[in-house]
């Protein structure tokens, strides 16, 4: 298990709608959220995960006061930007993204990058959920898009 990782918006919100946000322990020993995820979070208003942010004792906010150029670069959102910049500056952290382009940062600065949905696989196979299914279809309903052929193929990938 890694130290310590770092989540920006989707998945917190994601798990937070389908009471799975349990699932970011898994990835590290400290979960990290930046203060800008957080107030993105929070100006949605109803969302469980602002809830959450203010409950779970096992998350901690962080101010991230500087981007790097060569995060910038990339012309990400605010979340992105803080989440890979806290990466770069604390080697060995994991990111927890969704984004596509934000993936790409983290494999371009060599962080390591899991999303929602790999939380899930994770916790397939690690046990700590006893089937992915299940937790895929309420990510889905709860509005994270994934096609039927993304999905097939991961459920494939745990047996299911």
């Amino acid at each position: 298990m890694l130290e310590a990782a770092i989540t920006n918006a989707s998945p917190l919100i994601y798990l937070g709608r389908t009471e799975s946000l349990h699932l970011l322990e898994i990835c590290a020993r400290n979960v990290y959220v930046p203060d800008v995820v957080v107030r993105e979070i929070r100006a949605g208003h109803d969302e469980p995960a602002a809830r959450a942010i203010d409950t779970c004792v096992w998350l901690e906010v962080v101010s991230v006061n500087v981007v790097p150029a060569e995060v910038e670069a990339w012309n990400l959102g605010p979340g992105e930007s803080a989440v890979l910049a806290w990466a770069s500056a604390n080697p060995g952290a994991r990111v927890v993204i969704d984004d596509r382009e934000g993936r790409r940062c983290a494999a371009h600065l060599g962080i390591k990058a899991v999303g929602t949905l790999g939380l899930v696989l994770a916790a397939k196979r690690g046990g700590v959920v006893p089937a992915a299914r299940p937790v895929i279809e309420a990510l889905v309903a709860s509005g994270l898009y994934l096609s039927d052929e993304i999905v097939d193929g991961v459920l494939a990938l745990v047996g299911e």
